[in-house]
């Protein structure tokens, strides 16, 4: 493996300078590995390909993955856990959207109708493989202090998560923190951002079914208005929490699907709506069924509707533990320098990596995605999103140094 004069943490002279930058063929190999998934996307818990990939590429180089029992998803260590000091964690999930590929201007758009990694997650992937493959060439050189797992989590897009699956399998066992990265097209590649503390917020689904006695429009009287009923429950309850709530909580409930009646004149005897649940705040969060369920029930009652409420708890908040975030700023200054890190603020998108933090500290970081000078807005979960594959060698290199700041941090005690 080639390697370049390694940089020292600035401001830090004492600190060792840090090995394991990313040679120019394994970058070129990783861009056409994220492309190979870009155009092979597979939803959750049906990532066979996906998971048969990464398998052969680490198995390729010497080490030894291991498919979770789920069928989908893998770990593998990089080095031998000593069984007593703690490893750090590299996550990437690895699922796709079940949305259309948009794009047309560029070779490796989705061959799946109605598929496309449209949130990063092919990115992910090539990052945590890449920083892998750097990893595992320190070890043979014997320039890995410690081991370092790796976690390619199915399933994130579904419900609460995958990792939930992956924490009872076992994956977190041996392991004293966990990080990742986020694509962030609002931010330059090249750059990263960071922010201690909440990073995202929680996120549930929430399924309204609304019945009664239905009837002809010229007598809506006779009926129960369900038209009307949903029209209220969708506009009443947003308001209604926002008066029965800590408006520093960050609730918010937004509505993505309404469907009532199929006839002009006919006042139909069902209704539905569906949309989500977020919070910035975890405490709100735990709150929020009680509250929401009982504005539901406010507002359906008072149009004489009967209603069915399907809450689906989703994520908590992904709160970046401090002391974790300050070893990812470490990582990045000693790769990029202190400029190449940015403040980022705290996003109502909800994130399944959560789950870990419930168990071991972590963060995560958003990772720049965006070409430098581009100036057209992008957002995730689009058919046209797309990133600039330079991000990936900044991934793989802010892991490597995250990895060895972390292993010359940690005692021997953990």
């Amino acid at each position: 493996m080639s390697r370049e004069s390694p940089t020292a943490l600035p401001g830090k002279p004492d600190r060792p300078e840090l090995p394991g930058t990313l040679p120019d063929h394994l970058r070129a190999e990783l861009i056409a590995f994220r492309r190979d998934l870009h155009m092979h996307p597979e939803l959750g818990h049906q990532e066979f390909r996906t998971t048969a990939a990464i398998k052969a590429r680490l198995e390729k180089a010497g080490l030894r993955p291991r498919v979770l029992t789920s069928g989908t998803g893998l770990i593998c260590d990089v080095g031998t856990w000593d069984g007593v000091r703690p490893m750090l964690a590299l996550r990437a999930d690895i699922d796709a959207l079940p949305i259309p590929d948009a794009k047309t201007h560029v070779a490796y758009r989705s061959t799946v109708p109605d598929r496309a990694h449209a949130c990063g997650h092919d990115v992910h992937t090539a990052v945590v493989l890449g920083a892998g493959l750097v990893l595992a060439e320190l070890d043979r050189q014997g320039l890995l202090p410690r081991p370092v797992r790796l976690l390619f989590q199915p399933a994130e897009e579904v419900l609460p998560g995958g990792a939930t699956e992956a924490i009872e399998s076992g994956v977190l066992d041996g392991v004293g923190k966990i990080v990742a990265v986020h694509c962030d097209p609002r931010v330059d590649a090249g750059r990263i951002g960071l922010r201690s503390g909440p990073i995202t917020s929680a996120c549930d689904r929430l399924e309204v079914s609304l019945s009664g006695a239905g009837g002809h429009t010229a007598r809506p009287h006779l009926t129960t208005d369900l038209v009307t009923a949903a029209a209220r429950v969708a506009v009443d309850v947003p308001a209604l929490l926002a008066r029965r709530m800590d408006a520093r909580s960050g609730m918010s409930v937004t509505w993505g699907r309404i469907e009532a009646g199929h006839a002009c004149n006919v006042i139909p005897m069902h209704a539905e709506l569906s949309g989500t649940v977020r919070c910035l705040d975890l405490n709100a969060w735990h709150e929020a069924p009680d509250v929401i369920h009982a504005a539901i029930d406010e507002v359906a009652t008072m149009h004489g509707a009967k209603f069915e409420i399907n809450h689906v708890r989703g994520v908590p908040p992904v709160v970046n533990d401090p002391v974790v975030t300050e070893l990812l700023r470490e990582a990045m200054a000693a790769r990029r320098g202190v400029e190449s890190v940015e403040d980022t603020e705290q996003s109502l998108g909800g994130e399944d990596f959560s789950w870990y933090l419930e168990h071991v500290p972590g963060a995560m970081a958003r990772l720049g995605v965006r070409a430098p000078g581009d100036t057209a807005k992008r957002d995730l979960h689009r058919g046209d999103f797309d990133v600039d594959e330079d991000a990936i060698a900044v991934g793989v290199e802010f892991f490597t140094a995250a990895a060895l700041l972390d292993s010359l941090r940690v005692t021997p005690a953990g």
